[in-house]
């Protein structure tokens, strides 16, 4: 239709103009109204994703603590039980040992001097091992303002503890005076407070002074651990000597089976502190370095620290706590066996079990109480030993017991001259 017509018939112009206009506004409101379903679709979506997600959880928790009960993520509910059944043994252990020392102290009356700080120490250390569980739970959930001082002050804390304690007991087994008796559990609080005044010190200078959010980088939770890694250089080292020592090393006590446990809490301090190294080595390497070459940083950062945890807890449960009170509790059984009395073996008619039976004397002929063939003697003379003539106990002068014979020469001058065949 040419634009002339259009001049001339204003009405057919209106009507065309009007008949366009109604298509464009529904095309206009059906657009938005697809816009609209669609952007519902999605949000429902979304949700759907969300519940999906956390499946496993109570409606409306706080997603910092999905992994808690998130099905999906099966790493933080594995970690979780591991965690809790091992802080359950280790109060189980300690009150058990509590228990037990209180019973041989004051029930059995048996105080002895070094008890006490070796029950100190093991109680110190799986305090220490309870705590290193409890932290595990920390690194679940995920990094908040009430978290991140947490992880940062208790993970490098207890680590110290446990390690000093090792640290402590190796000394003490090498025979250092200093970690004797209480020594023992002081050396191990005085190596633990540097370690706190290290994490209070960062703490203080970042929260308080510099008024900075808690937060920090993979490097710098690892310089935080650096005493904590001397600390378990050293143990390791000494924990090396101690077995060379008692392995290599030929004992001339008559106490073997003592001997013998000295070997396996040798082997069993080393076993304990190299797989320690080995976990430390392990996760260190993956926070600084395998996390971000592999592209999971930091998804993966706090299940490795999480693993860390409870790998190196379990590891120092079996191989040292549950180790040091069993082998406490048989040293304390063997120490309440009456002990042999020595008393009058310088008489035949001594106290001691079995040695006037009627069978006493037929395996040493010097103790035998015949009054016939008088003491120590025998009437067959095949039978007599070669130091039963002559020989009583009772003809013994006290004053010379510890003289050396000498040889009763004539010839003071040359005594040696008839030895040599000089006459």
């Amino acid at each position: 239709m040419s634009p002339a017509v259009l001049r001339e018939d204003p009405k057919l112009a209106f009507a065309l103009l009007c008949l366009l206009r109604v298509p464009s506004t529904c095309l206009t409101q059906s657009t938005s109204t697809s816009a609209t379903r669609n952007g519902s679709a999605s949000a429902s979506s979304s949700n759907g994703t969300f519940r999906e997600a956390v499946s496993g959880c109570r409606p409306g928790l706080d997603p910092l603590y999905r992994y808690l009960c998130d099905r999906r993520a099966m790493w933080g509910i594995i970690l979780e039980t591991l965690a809790s059944s091992g802080f359950l043994f280790s109060m189980s252990l300690l009150l058990g040992l509590l228990i037990w020392s209180l019973w041989v102290c004051v029930f059995l009356r048996q105080q002895r001097s070094n008890i006490g700080g070796t029950v100190a120490c093991v109680s110190m250390f799986l305090l220490a091992t309870g705590g290193i569980f409890a932290i595990t739970f920390s690194f679940i959930i995920r990094l908040s303002p009430q978290t991140c001082p947490a992880r940062l002050f208790l993970f490098g804390v207890f680590f110290a503890l446990a390690f000093s304690c090792l640290l402590a007991h190796c000394l003490a087994l090498l025979g250092y005076a200093a970690a004797r008796g209480w020594g023992e559990p002081a050396m191990a609080l005085g190596l633990f407070a540097v370690q706190v005044i290290i994490a209070t010190e960062w703490l203080v200078v970042v929260l308080v002074r510099d008024k900075k959010p808690c937060e920090y980088s993979q490097d710098e939770f690892v310089m935080l651990q650096i005493y904590v890694l001397c600390l378990l250089a050293i143990s390791s080292i000494l924990s090396a000597h101690f077995l060379c020592r008692s392995c290599f090393t030929y004992s001339y006590s008559y106490a073997g089976a003592t001997h013998q446990q000295s070997r396996q809490q040798a082997v069993l301090l080393f076993l304990t502190l190299l797989l320690s190294a080995g976990i430390w080595a392990a996760w260190i390497a993956m926070l600084t370095r395998g996390n971000a070459k592999s592209g999971r940083r930091p998804q993966w950062d706090d299940p490795t620290l999480a693993v860390a945890l409870v790998a190196n807890g379990w590891v120092l449960l079996m191989g040292h706590g549950l180790s040091q009170i069993a082998f406490l509790c048989r040293g304390e059984a063997k120490s309440r066996e009456v002990p042999l009395s020595f008393a009058g073996w310088t008489s035949p008619s001594a106290d001691i079990p079995g040695l006037n039976s009627p069978k006493a004397g037929t395996e040493n002929g010097s103790f035998e109480n015949d009054p016939q063939n008088g003491r120590g003697g025998r009437s067959d003379p095949t039978l007599r030993s070669p130091y039963e003539s002559g020989f009583s106990m009772t003809e013994i002068d006290p004053n010379k017991d510890y003289s050396i014979p000498r040889p009763q020469s004539t010839n003071f001058r040359e005594p040696y001259d008839e030895y040599y065949g000089q006459f």
